[in-house]
């Protein structure tokens, strides 16, 4: 399959930077939204994160200009008629985005490529809607995707072998380390092994075994830099499975199974502690706080990814 126009729908975080990096590596992009007013931000999002690259990589002003030139913004769903790729990221719910592809359905050709950057809704259930669903996959990218090169490609029931390879190619063009999920499971890979370490690091600060900053420390200096380098099966392997056999056959029954939210996290929520977003969580992001943290975030991302040699 050969793809070089890509539609981007949705001109939010997501959306507008995986546009920049498709038009980055080449691709004649186009940023689709029901709105002006998310285009005209995406717009200057675009514009800024091109500038960092001039300042932060070897990009020069005239790849910038010519990267620029390769973006176009549009209301028009028309737009869906000319692409050989369709790269959703509209709000995350499922009717929602069911509506949108039985309204794209009609209008996008037999050939193109449809791929949702959903981060755990079902990809079978999405497809329910989707003509032709042996070209639909997900490709799930991770915020911030200027920064964190994996890309999940998730295969539903009926996604073919072409589709699955297309995409994964897409993504090692944009200079990505794409993994494959084989099987539409709830969480796919990442936000399952995510949340299978908040569930337990919630369960330990509530029973006060450790704080919630020892937590995040524990993973900061210790296993995060060890999952940096080396995944956790790997680690075993390091470690001696005969270890870890023997530490699995008594510590398994002793962590958290919860089977919903914990307490720490359902009060924070009811609270309406949502964290960055709204300058409250776990820790306080008030006045300035919210930017200074994502910045520090991604200065510290950025050193990491480039230190492992994963980024420019």
């Amino acid at each position: 399959m050969n793809i070089n126009r890509i539609v981007v729908a949705g001109a939010g975080t997501m959306g507008y930077s995986m546009a920049q990096i498709f038009a980055r590596y080449g691709y004649q992009t186009t940023v689709y939204d029901i709105a002006q007013k998310p285009l005209d931000a995406a717009r200057e999002h675009i514009q800024q994160l091109s500038d960092n690259l001039v300042a932060n990589t070897s990009l020069t002003d005239e790849q910038r200009s010519d990267l620029l030139a390769r973006i176009s913004y549009t209301t028009d769903v028309n737009c869906f008629a000319d692409c050989d790729m369709v790269v959703e990221s509209i709000v995350e719910h499922l009717d929602i985005k069911q509506d949108f592809y039985r309204q794209i359905s009609p209008i996008v050709q037999p050939g193109t490529i449809i791929a949702t950057n959903t981060s755990g809704l079902s990809i079978n259930k999405i497809a329910e809607t989707v003509d032709r669903p042996e070209r639909f996959i997900g490709m799930h990218w991770f915020n911030p995707s200027n920064i964190i090169p994996l890309i999940e490609i998730i295969r539903g029931d009926a996604t073919s072998d072409a589709t699955a390879e297309a995409v994964r190619d897409v993504a090692l063009a944009c200079h990505k380390k794409p993994v494959t999920v084989n099987k539409d499971v709830p969480g796919f890979a990442a936000n399952r092994l995510q949340f299978a370490v908040l569930r337990e690091a919630l369960h330990m600060v509530e029973e006060g075994v450790i704080d919630k900053q020892g937590v995040d420390d524990v993973m900061r200096y210790g296993l995060g830099l060890r999952y940096a380098c080396l995944g956790p099966l790997a680690i075993a392997d390091f470690g001696g499975l005969d270890t870890f056999y023997h530490i699995a056959s008594y510590l398994n029954r002793d962590l958290c199974d919860d089977a919903g939210p914990s307490q720490l996290l359902a009060a924070l929520f009811n609270s309406g502690s949502y964290g960055v977003k709204n300058g409250k969580g776990f820790y306080s992001y008030e006045g300035d706080r919210a930017l200074e943290a994502t910045q520090q975030r991604d200065a510290a991302y950025l050193s990491v990814a480039r230190a492992l040699g994963l980024i420019d």
